[in-house]
């Protein structure tokens, strides 16, 4: 399928909605600066990201929380339920990873495709209504889907992402098979794929040192290559093109990736493949077989330099903030482990119990419990939160820490 010309065509539609709005902006962003914003969190930053109650000093990040994308969407689903107050409203998937704000749409009566045995359920959209398509985007079957069924289509893709699909779309227009850099499963990454022709999905830099040792072998068996190459599939399984064929498909390739993912991890892929060409096929063929653009996010970026920034700092710990399945705060919170802090990755205040115990998701675990995560004494604490994560759930995290040291016991004077 010719995923450009589809866009093209999509744009110029009259039931496609991206970039234009309903005329309600003022006034949507007023409800939202009542729903997500906060006076104590601009305080802090007033006062240099630091504030000090009783015990507990509280160190911001200078970047977290709510990016333009994630504001973008919001918006564009508030002004759609208000522009067409009587029809049903579905969206494809969680606008963003954040369940206070998800639930929030659901209160306006925004309807979720619920997914059924891994597959979306389109058939309880009826021709006709109206559908948002999520800040993570959406693939190319469902678009057509909704498309061909006249549905009105509110499309809130972030333009990072978008950016993204015009890379692999690139990659498609010559013959390169995309190397993206994400979590195949992950929302975003489904749809990146839906716009590619040959694509293979790595999650990190030792699996893109697994596929570069792969295109650099030789000298092997013919037995031994099928074993490899048998090997290579099974390791990758889902993650890559149907007829993937290692052997023939990674002989050129451009890279792309998950928007959320470290920035660091992202370069550092492309450069190993950038060097495992250079020295299978030489400097003067590089380019016929290695592709690279820029599709790093400036706001995932922002706050991932934010928190190397922060992690600097002297604490005793340190609060993420966001959805547990929101990438851009896992890897917040793999910055903050890698420097050896004690860290705590919570999806809102309701996490924090009383009697000084937190409900927390350690990195790549399950949900967990811990006691006596807040020392006696004095301390400071880190705090920053992911791109779905706003301003006014920050605030009651700290608030709820301000309540809770100060209802525990006095260490006794020895």
């Amino acid at each position: 399928m010719d995923t450009r010309a589809f866009r093209r065509s999509l744009n110029k539609s009259d039931n496609y909605y991206r970039n234009q709005g309903f005329g309600e902006k003022e006034q949507i962003a007023t409800q939202m600066g009542d729903e997500y914003q906060s006076e104590l969190i601009q305080t802090i930053r007033n006062q240099g990201y630091t504030y000090t109650q009783g015990d507990v000093t509280i160190k911001l990040a200078k970047d977290f929380g709510f990016c333009w994308g994630v504001e973008r969407a919001i918006a564009m689903a508030y002004e759609a339920r208000q522009h067409f107050p009587s029809q049903r409203i579905w969206i494809t998937n969680e606008i963003i990873h954040n369940p206070g704000v998800n639930q929030r749409l659901q209160d306006m009566n925004v309807q979720f495709i619920q997914v059924i045995n891994g597959t979306k359920d389109f058939s309880v959209v009826d021709q006709g209504d109206v559908v948002i398509l999520p800040a993570f985007g959406a693939s190319v079957d469902e678009m057509k889907l909704l498309n061909d069924r006249a549905c009105t289509i509110i499309d809130t893709t972030c333009p990072w992402v978008s950016k993204v699909w015009t890379t692999v779309e690139k990659h498609k227009k010559s013959s390169f098979t995309s190397i993206i850099h994400g979590k195949y499963k992950h929302e975003e990454t489904v749809a990146t794929k839906s716009f590619a022709d040959k694509y293979l999905v790595v999650l990190n830099l030792d699996e893109a040192q697994y596929v570069a040792d792969y295109i650099l072998r030789s000298g092997d068996s013919p037995e031994e290559r099928l074993r490899q190459r048998n090997e290579f599939l099974a390791k990758f399984a889902n993650a890559y093109s149907e007829g993937f064929d290692p052997d023939q498909d990674l002989t050129a390739v451009g890279i792309a990736n998950q928007t959320t993912m470290l920035k660091g991890e992202t370069e550092r892929i492309g450069k190993l493949l950038e060097r495992t060409m250079l020295k299978k096929y030489g400097p003067q063929a590089v380019n016929n077989h290695f592709s690279s653009f820029n599709t790093i996010c400036d706001a995932t970026q922002e706050r991932q330099d934010a928190m190397f920034e922060l992690v600097d700092m002297d604490m005793d710990l340190m609060v993420v903030i966001g959805g547990f399945n929101s990438s851009n705060t896992t890897h917040l919170q793999e910055i903050a482990i890698e420097r050896g802090i004690p860290s705590y990755h919570i999806d809102g205040p309701q996490r924090l119990s009383s009697d000084n115990q937190i409900e927390h998701q350690p990195l790549h675990q399950a949900i967990t419990v811990s006691q006596n995560w807040l020392p006696e004494g004095k301390i400071v604490i880190g705090i920053t939160s992911g791109a779905s994560t706003p301003d006014k759930s920050v605030a009651q995290v700290i608030q709820r820490i301000f309540q809770l040291k100060a209802e525990l016991p006095t260490p006794a004077v020895v």
